[in-house]
């Protein structure tokens, strides 16, 4: 079991594969594996970088149900050679699929996704009323 961090009134796990969810891999996975996630935090909002090297956007399947966030892919590639009497035909399945279970604080309708030199970016705005408001002065009647 994790333990637990209060950070500005929200409870969030201690590591980043409990973060916002658990880890499914579906698959053999990206290389063998669930690709690495950065989780940044800052005042506006949560950014999830997902490393994902030699994959297109189009490769990408985001689904968010609820507040959950599943990321997944699934690529097949082919590859054929013939050498003199032989031929040999090899195919490739890597896929992954990784499920964020997200905070209440997110912004469900304002969540965008980028793909850049092999780093998928999902940004995760906060909802106004967890963004906190400015101070002001009360008048008293």
């Amino acid at each position: 079991m994790s333990a637990i961090i209060r950070n500005n009134g929200f409870y969030y796990p201690d590591l980043l594969d409990s973060l916002f969810g658990k880890n499914v891999l579906n698959g053999s996975g990206l290389n063998g594996n669930v690709p690495a996630v950065n989780i940044v935090e800052k005042k506006e909002g949560f950014r999830l970088e997902i490393a994902a090297p030699g994959l297109k956007k189009e490769d990408f399947n985001l689904n968010l149900e609820r507040n959950q966030l599943t990321v997944s892919s699934k690529k097949v590639q082919s590859s054929e050679s013939t050498e003199e009497k032989y031929s040999v035909k090899e195919f490739s399945f890597k896929s992954f699929q990784r499920t964020f279970t997200l905070p209440e604080s997110i912004d469900a309708g304002k969540v965008s996704a980028s793909y850049e030199n092999g780093v998928l970016q999902i940004q995760l705005p906060k909802k106004e009323e967890a963004l906190g408001l400015a101070p002001r002065e009360i008048a008293v009647n």
